[in-house]
């Protein structure tokens, strides 16, 4: 494994992950693609939440880590994650939205592992991709 510098206040381990962005917002999935390719992450990117859905239910290897938005027009974040926990309770999930706090999943029955705010710096989006990776399992 090499080394990347980065903006954050350590170096990050390029580590190869899979990691799904799930948003409607081309912009925004191609902004994810740019700041965590570099970092060595392979990215698999879906517009469409019922086809990030459909991929990942067939994936062989499931990806490290899901990075969905909140606010999208066919299904919201947090019934996405609510759908990805129901085929992998374990799944490492991010959740984003500038709509939204972290209330919005206070009391649901399937939340995400962690939540950022938009806009985020590209060094927040990599350190916490970062601690997802090395968590255990949840």
């Amino acid at each position: 494994m090499t080394e990347t510098k980065t903006n954050c206040s350590h170096p990050v381990k390029n580590s190869g992950a899979l990691i799904y962005v799930v948003d409607d917002e081309p912009m925004l999935l191609e902004l994810a693609t740019v700041i965590l390719e570099p970092q060595g992450h392979n990215i698999k990117s879906f517009r469409d939440p019922e086809v990030a859905l459909q991929t990942y239910a067939k994936a062989n290897p499931k990806p490290a880590v899901l990075i969905t938005d909140y606010a999208m027009h066919t299904m919201n974040g947090m019934e996405l994650i609510e759908q990805f926990r129901r085929i992998d309770p374990n799944q490492k999930i991010l959740l984003v939205s500038g709509t939204v706090g972290e209330d919005i999943f206070q009391n649901a029955p399937a939340k995400p592992d962690h939540f950022l705010a938009k806009p985020y710096q590209a060094s927040e989006l990599i350190d916490v991709v970062a601690s997802l990776l090395k968590q255990q399992p949840r």
